[in-house]
């Protein structure tokens, strides 16, 4: 029996007693009659199933308010303004604005347009808690429609508390940035590299997770997760290989001079598979014209100074192309006297990625698609400072870098009927500088400017993409009200 019901009935009995001797007691003092004190004992008797009513009620209030109690709600909604700041130059024949943005300054600008009003983010999560087990789901509502973010459970075991199974639709364990939520991160969105390579930051697959307590001394300090998982984000499955990820990380308080660090590395090893008969790769040529050249078996072949050789066989379809990240991360964290706290976060990755002719995003084109694989050799890497200034204000720093395509340069993309290459194979760079205000616990605002930069290509007039060999007008100011609950 609980405490707190054996104290209940214990309460009542004494009670009922107590009263039964008190009602006895007068009887004997003044001589009541039979008649009255059966009606005096009824009393008594109601008064002890009222107690008990009463306790019953209480204890099924207590358990509806306790499960009630592991349903957590939570969520957030972006509201902002974004606007093109080069406005000479990006007009096209027709005397509208051809937005050059593309996605990753928080959505493209449609052709004709600057400025831009839009929710960028409305999330909705309810999770449910039972200690050792955990179910999430959270939706995503915008202007655009709604959309499904997260459906997850997780379990804990039950003996050392350190080791938990995930499963569902939740976020790839590679890196920092990609887990670290939208709405605690200080610039508007994601580096552009994690925006090309995981695009939505989500998959479907399952996790074990590794995060050893403070009992078990210094391998607490370290953290693992690593999974399989389709390969595909939220789109559909096309083949049935899966793809590992992983990261195996350390957290290193040194709270005795206001330090802390985090760190870790990342693996990705997937492949994808070819839905059609073409496939292509980067070679190169020092002599930068087409020969035919012998190699150390005597096999002769043509190559092309830094271009895309395209092979057309048969044999290449449903055949898999490796898709492998390798990266880096840390996050050091240090409050400085009188100044203030401070964070500093960076990222590196490079590997190899599979995608397509005009784009260097990852393969997953379906099943019945006719675009055939082109491989890359990518690189791409963040900083980030932010620097708190008083109790409700931050500086924002931030430039990130993405090369898609190491193997070659900005002159040798161009003439793009002989080197198949593309604008998806420029390498672009951001500045990002940027102020946040905290209104109060609920209430963020943001102020963010990016300045995008990109490789200078050398298209031809035939390509029809002359722009590109100069940087592009893309520069975007944001503006945002956040509020989380």
């Amino acid at each position: 029996m609980k405490p707190r019901k054996s104290f209940r009935a214990v309460f009542s009995t004494v009670l009922c007693v107590g009263l039964a001797s008190f009602v006895f007691s007068q009887d004997e003092n003044s001589g009541a009659s039979n008649g009255e004190m059966e009606k005096l004992q009824e009393k008594v008797s109601d008064l002890n199933g009222q107690l008990k009513g009463l306790e019953e009620s209480y204890l099924e209030t207590m358990g509806t308010v306790a499960k009630l109690n592991k349903i957590k709600v939570s969520g957030y909604v972006q509201a902002q303004y974004r606007m093109l700041m080069d406005s000479a130059g990006i007009m096209d024949a027709t005397g509208k604005y051809a937005a050059p943005a593309g996605d990753f300054s928080g959505g493209k600008f449609s052709d004709g347009t600057r400025g831009l009003l839009h929710v960028r983010r409305g999330r909705f999560k309810i999770a449910y808690d039972n200690g050792l087990a955990q179910s999430a789901v959270q939706l995503d509502a915008t202007e655009k429609g709604v959309g499904i973010k997260d459906a997850y459970l997780s379990f804990t075991d039950p003996w050392i508390k350190s080791v938990s199974l995930k499963t569902g639709l939740f976020d790839r364990p590679f890196g920092f940035e990609i887990s670290y939520s939208s709405s605690s991160r200080e610039s508007p969105e994601r580096s552009r590299l994690f925006q090309t390579l995981f695009p939505g930051e989500r998959d479907v697959g399952a996790q074990l997770q590794i995060a050893p307590n403070e009992r078990m001394g210094m391998v607490s300090y370290l953290n693992l997760k690593g999974g399989l998982f389709n390969g595909v984000g939220i789109g559909v499955e096309n083949d049935d290989h899966k793809d590992f990820i992983g990261r195996l990380g350390m957290a290193i308080p040194l709270t005795d001079i206001n330090l802390a660090v985090d760190a870790g590395v990342s693996a990705y090893i997937g492949t994808v598979t070819n839905t059609d008969t073409t496939h292509a790769s980067v070679v190169r040529n020092a002599a930068n014209t087409a020969d035919s050249i012998v190699n150390t078996r005597g096999y002769s072949y043509e190559m092309i100074a830094k271009a895309f050789k395209k092979s057309d066989d048969e044999g290449m379809l449903n055949k898999t192309y490796e898709r492998q990240y390798l990266g880096g991360d840390i996050q050091i964290y240090y409050d400085v006297p009188v100044i203030g706290g401070f964070s500093f976060r960076g990222e590196y990755i490079q590997g190899k990625q599979p995608g397509t002719s005009s784009s260097s995003g990852f393969y997953n084109p379906g099943r019945n698609s006719t675009s055939g694989v082109y491989m890359r050799n990518f690189m791409g890497y963040y900083f980030m400072y932010v620097q708190n200034l008083g109790l409700k204000n931050q500086l924002i720093v931030k430039y990130d870098s993405y090369d898609p395509n190491t193997d070659v340069e900005g002159k040798d993309i161009g003439n793009t009927a002989t080197t198949k290459l593309s604008t998806a194979d420029l390498q672009y760079s951001t500045l990002g500088l940027g102020l946040v205000h905290y209104w109060d616990e609920n209430v963020k605002v943001v102020a963010y400017y990016d300045m995008v930069s990109n490789e200078k290509a050398g298209f031809t007039a035939a390509d029809g993409k002359e722009k590109y060999n100069d940087d592009l007008n893309d520069d975007v100011l944001t503006v945002r009200i956040q509020y989380k609950f």
